[in-house]
C-alpha cells in the first residue's frame, strides 16, 4: 500500500508540473511497480531502501538481460521518486543520488530510401478494404513522411488542426509542447482527400445520433482514435504490400526518412531539430553519422579504388 501510494504521488505530480506525456508515465509508474515488488522479495520498502538496494536492483536487471537504455530509464524513475520524496519530507536522504546509470547507447536509428518510401506511399494508395481506408491510409503515410511527426502526435491529431488547406499543422508533442511543421503538396492534398471523405462518414454517424469525433483519424477505441498498434500493424501491412521488407519499416523510421532525407538535401540541423521536436540538438546530430554511413557505403560500393582485384 505504501508503495502504491508512493508511485500514484509521484505521478499525479510529475503530471502536474511538468505534463509529461501519458507514455513516459506509464513507463515509468512500470518501472517503480518493478522495483518495488524487488524491493518486497527482499524483504524492504521505499522508505528504508538504501544505495546498496538500488545498486542490487540495478545490477537484478542487468541480469535479466534488459536493455542498457531501459536500466537506464529505470534508475531515472528511481531517481525521480526519491527526489520527489526528499523534497515532500518522506525521506530525510536520497538513496539513488549518487548512483551513476549505464547511461545509454547511441546506436544509429535505421532508415529508409526513398524508393522505399515511394513504395509504401504507392501501397497506401492501392492497399485497403475500402476506398475510404485506401484514402485514410494514403493520408497516414503522406503526413507521416511529410512532417516526421511521432506516430502518437499523428494518429492523435484533431482535425481542428487540418482544417482551411493549412500550409503548416500545429502539432502537440512531447510534454505538450507545441511546433509548426510545413506540409508538402501531397501531403495537402491526400489530407483534403481525407477529411472530405471523413466528413462525409461523420454526417452519416450524426444522422444516427452519433457524435462527430474530435480526431483527424477518429476509430471506436478507447482512445477515440487510431491506436498506435494498429497503426504498427498497419504499416506492416503496407510494407508486405509494396514490397519493402517488413522487418525496416515502423512508424519511427519514417520519421528517421524524414530527418535523413532533408539532411541529404541540403537542411541545416537546427531546421530539423525544430521540425522533430528534438529538446537537445544532440539528438538531432545522430542524423550527420546515418548519412555518414550511407554515404561510405555507397561510395565502398561504387568507386572503382575501393574494390580489391587482388
Amino acid at each position: 500500500m505504501q508503495a502504491m501510494r508512493w508511485i500514484s504521488t509521484y505521478l499525479d505530480a510529475q503530471m502536474a508540473e511538468m505534463d509529461a506525456a501519458d507514455n513516459t508515465q506509464s513507463a515509468y509508474g512500470r518501472d517503480l511497480l518493478d522495483f518495488a515488488e524487488w524491493l518486497t522479495d527482499a524483504g524492504q520498502d521505499f522508505a528504508h531502501a538504501a544505495r546498496g538496494d538500488v545498486e542490487r536492483y540495478l545490477i537484478h536487471c542487468e541480469a535479466q538481460g534488459l536493455a542498457q537504455a531501459t536500466r537506464a530509464r529505470r534508475l531515472s524513475s528511481i531517481k525521480g521518486m526519491y527526489r520527489f520524496a526528499f523534497e515532500e519530507g518522506w525521506r530525510t536522504d536520497n538513496p539513488a543520488i549518487q548512483i551513476r546509470g549505464p547511461g545509454r547507447i547511441k546506436s544509429l536509428p535505421k532508415t529508409l530510401s526513398v524508393e522505399e518510401v515511394e513504395r509504401l506511399l504507392e501501397a497506401a494508395r492501392s492497399h485497403g478494404r475500402s476506398k475510404s481506408d485506401r484514402i485514410r491510409n494514403t493520408c497516414l503515410m503522406e503526413l507521416l513522411y511529410a512532417t516526421g511527426m511521432r506516430v502518437t502526435e499523428l494518429v492523435s491529431l484533431p482535425v481542428s488542426a487540418t482544417r482551411g488547406d493549412p500550409r503548416m499543422l500545429l502539432v502537440r508533442g512531447k510534454g505538450g509542447k507545441e511546433r509548426m511543421v510545413p506540409l508538402s503538396p501531397p501531403a495537402r492534398n491526400a489530407m483534403a482527400a481525407w477529411i472530405e471523405q471523413r466528413d462525409k462518414q461523420a454526417e452519416v454517424a450524426r444522422g444516427e445520433g452519433i457524435a462527430p469525433s474530435k480526431f483527424l483519424f477518429a476509430s471506436k477505441a478507447k482512445t477515440g482514435h487510431l491506436t498506435r498498434h494498429r497503426f504498427y500493424t498497419l504499416i506492416k501491412e503496407l510494407a508486405v504490400h509494396g514490397g519493402v521488407s517488413p522487418a525496416k519499416v515502423t512508424p519511427h523510421t519514417l520519421r528517421h526518412a524524414f530527418a535523413t532525407h532533408l539532411l541529404a538535401n541540403g537542411a541545416d540541423l537546427r531546421s530539423i531539430q525544430t521540425l522533430l521536436g528534438h529538446a537537445d540538438i544532440s539528438t538531432t546530430e545522430i542524423y550527420t553519422h546515418v548519412l555518414e554511413e550511407r554515404l561510405k557505403a555507397l561510395v565502398l560500393q561504387h568507386h572503382p579504388l575501393a574494390t580489391d582485384n587482388g
